[in-house]
């Protein structure tokens, strides 16, 4: 993993993303914030487990198939299996450790 702070290749309204092997944060101060880093690193662990590509294309179909169903996009990005996972297990420094192989199957 590799952090970088990039202000403007973060989407408006959020402080990180995660494009392996890159996280990119917006602002400096949240590379010592634990929390961010380990919700970026859970979507790390998500991209690796599926081979990069797939997993964008799977966030952005499933995406599409959220937003057309509740209407709206802050809903619809939240109720992504992906960040369902990385939200829920955000705080548990130690989830990596123990996570086992594609858990976010279990948010869909």
């Amino acid at each position: 993993m590799i952090v970088v702070v990039i202000k403007y290749l973060t989407p408006k309204g959020f402080r990180g993303i995660t494009l392996f092997p890159f996280i990119v944060l917006t602002h400096k101060k949240d590379r010592e914030d634990t929390v961010i880093i380990n919700h970026e690193m859970i979507h790390i662990r998500q991209q690796l487990e599926l081979l990069v590509v797939p997993f964008f294309v799977w966030y952005f179909v499933e995406f599409l198939i959220r937003w057309a169903h509740c209407k709206n996009r802050h809903t619809a990005y939240r109720n992504i299996s992906f960040e369902r996972e990385a939200y829920a297990n955000e705080k548990d420094l130690h989830y990596l450790k123990q996570r086992p192989f594609w858990k976010f199957v279990k948010y869909l």
